[in-house]
This record gives C-alpha cells, structure tokens and sequence, in this order.
C-alpha cells in the first residue's frame, strides 16, 4: 500500500475502511501542542506577569490570534499550583455583571406562576468566572451554597481568571468592572450580598485582547500590558521544539525547511490572514504525518493540499495553491 493510500481513512468514493485494510485515527493519538507544562513565555512575558502578580493588577496580553495569548492563563495556574483558570469568554454583548454572575430572570418569572412560596432566588443565581473566583478565595462557610456542589469545599483557594477577548465587549463595559477588579469585590443586587475576595488569595486576572478596537484609556492605565509580537525563525524552532513531540524521521533540516516556508507565507501582502504559531504546529503535525519536506519538489502537489491547515479562507488557499515560488525554495 503506498503512502497515499495509507493517510486516506476517507477515500471519497463510497468504500468501506474495513476494504482497505485501515482504521479510524484515534484522537487521543494525537500529540495535543498546547500543554501548559510546554508553554514557553518569552522573558518580557514572563516580566509582564510577576509585575502583575507583585502589583495585584491585571495583565492585559494583545497580540495577534493564536500566538499563545489564551494559553498563557494556563501556564500560570499550572506553574504557581493555582487552581484551573476559570474562563470568561467576553460577547459583543456582555456587560460588567456578567464577569460575576448571571440571573436567570426569565425562570424566576415562570417558576412564581406555580410557587409563590419558599422559592430561593439563590437558584436563579449561576456564577461565572471572576464571581467563582472571589467566592473560592472565602472559606466554604463564608461562600456558602452560592459555589457549584463539586467546588463548596474547595476554597480557600487562589484562581486564575482569564477574560478572553475583551475587546469583543461594549465599549463601556471595561470601565464599568474597574472598580470591582481593583476591589475583587461585587455585589448581587436582586439579594443584596456583597463578597470580597480574601487578600491572602486574591484573584490573578488575565486580560486578552485582539486589538480588534481600542480600549478605554481610564481601563489600560490599570492594567499591566503586554504584546505579544510575532516569533522570529529561531523563537519558532525553540517552540516547536518544546510543544512538539515529533518523529525522528522528521529531520532537524525538514523542520528548518519547513518554518522558512512558513515565514515566506507571512511574508505573502494579499494573505486576508496571516497563518499564526497554532496554525504552525498543526501543519507541521500534518507535515510530520504524510513525511513531506518541503524542498521536494516531486510532493508540492501535496503539500499545497496540507495549506488548508494554514488559512482559513478560500482567497487566501487560492493565493498559495498559485504561488510556485513557494514550493522547493531552500537549498
């Protein structure tokens, strides 16, 4: 059986697996790149968040969409011993309460219809990732039932809160929740509780941003910021090094051929967007699979095939599959 035929488990022509002598690939076979213990900060980075940590601010982290902005919150909880980070994953209509928590008017309304009695408005309450945060920092006597069954006797405990994307938000929604992140505070208002995060496990909040539009002045000058610039050649092999576990027979020269090849298609001015480090990892996984080098010419039929790995439009794939300077360029 060629090599071809081999990485086809689906054919496209109506035959079964089982007739080609394959099987499914299973997921868990795959060496998944993005493991905290494997994430690898650079040092402004790495600087960016000890002054966070020492300042008790939040870090705001901008940089281009898959550069390992997201992954960093996991890198820290891992390293520090923090508990999980707990996610918000920021909506164009996401409003400053809703860092904290969520109240389900609507079930509240319907549930009074039938029960006007010993109804607790405590189960209309759902917690979300900054408001779990500051509830785990208190002693389970202190948060009560307001916590998950799985996490009431968790606490107290420090967490890592990552606000992702947030500037998806209203513009005024950053401002709004300043106070509350410099406090670690927040109130319910339909039950009037207010919770405080104990200093000793104060939150550590971590702000992405995509720089899709600007943020309020007022909301940056609290916050510790850092961008994430593009890898250089080198910082990219020392990343693929570290997050990829790949086969002998990918060659130190396959993998050196293979990131010059990339960076020519950055260097590509139509490209509506340009493939960023996760989309490397994932090409080169595919590379490493079918055992392309790049430099071999009688394979650029294939390797054009292995682009749509890299972008994400047709323009864009259209733009590669016709650009001939790009297969078998380095020596």
């Amino acid at each position: 059986m060629n090599e071809e035929a081999r990485f086809l488990f689906y054919a496209g022509d109506g035959t079964r697996i089982a007739t080609r002598n394959l099987q499914t690939p299973s997921y868990r076979e795959v060496n998944l790149p993005d493991e905290a213990q494997d994430y690898l900060a650079e040092k402004g980075l790495r600087d960016a968040v000890n002054v966070a940590l020492l300042l008790g601010q939040p870090l705001l982290v901008t940089g281009e969409p898959g550069t390992g902005k997201t992954q960093l919150a996991r890198s820290v909880a891992h390293e520090l011993n923090l508990h999980s980070p707990l996610v918000f994953n920021t909506k164009t209509t996401s409003t400053a309460k809703d860092l904290f928590y969520r109240y389900d008017s609507l079930g509240h309304f319907h549930d009074t219809q039938f029960q006007t009695e010993g109804l607790s408005i405590e189960k209309y309450i759902t917690y979300e990732a900054l408001g779990l945060a500051i509830l785990l920092s208190l002693t389970p006597e202190e948060a009560g039932s307001c916590l998950p069954r799985e996490l009431q006797t968790v606490g107290p405990v420090r967490s890592v809160v990552l606000i992702d994307e947030i500037d998806k938000a209203p513009r005024d929604m950053p401002n709004d929740v300043l106070n509350e992140i410099e406090n670690m505070s927040f109130t319910v208002r339909e039950t009037g509780r207010t919770f405080a995060a104990n200093p000793d496990y104060r939150p550590i909040v971590i702000l992405t941003s995509n720089s899709e539009k600007n943020l309020p002045e007022p909301f940056l000058r609290r916050c510790i910021f850092y961008h994430i610039a593009f890898p250089d050649k080198d910082r990219l092999k020392e990343i693929v090094g570290r997050r990829l576990r790949l086969d002998s027979g990918f060659t130190d020269k396959m993998i050196e051929n293979a990131l010059r090849h990339f960076i020519e298609i950055r260097k590509l001015g139509k490209l509506r967007k340009k493939p960023a480090t996760a989309e490397l990892l994932a090409w080169l996984r595919i590379l490493e699979k079918k055992g392309i080098d790049v430099n071999d010419k009688s394979r650029a039929e294939e390797l054009s095939f292995t682009y749509s790995t890299l972008v994400k439009s047709k323009d864009d794939l259209e733009l590669l599959r016709n650009t001939p300077a790009l297969i078998a360029k380095y020596e």
